[in-house]
């Protein structure tokens, strides 16, 4: 179980690290998430989650956050190099179900390059 947790380490949290990933980081998006990622320094891949007042009420925003987070913690094996990924929920996100989302996400993530050679 221990490969499936979300620790303080495996986020990121510092305003210029999410401004050094809207810099300098590659860009995927679809309809309703801007992902963002870029390569590290640290020895793991963290994440990042921003979603903003224009997506939905506290529940909303913290139910997409959630699945989000969970989303990452179940799949961040299948991402081989380090990476910082912050995903941006737009506000056509509000009314995905949690199958929509984890859809969503999983077409997006399939498009992250898996080495940097």
């Amino acid at each position: 179980m221990r490969f499936f947790t979300f620790t303080r380490a495996d986020r990121i949290l510092k305003h210029s690290d999410f401004l050094r990933i809207s810099r300098g980081g590659i860009k995927r998006q679809n309809g309703y998430f801007i992902v963002l990622f870029c390569q590290t320094r640290f020895k793991g891949t963290r994440l990042g989650v921003t979603v903003s007042k224009k997506v939905g009420n506290a529940v909303e925003r913290n139910r997409i956050k959630r699945i989000l987070r969970g989303y990452f913690r179940l799949n961040r094996h299948n991402i081989t190099d380090f990476w910082d990924i912050n995903i941006i929920a737009k506000k056509e996100a509000a009314g995905l179900t949690s199958d929509q989302v984890l859809l969503s996400l999983q077409k997006i993530f399939d498009k992250i390059p898996v080495s940097h050679d």
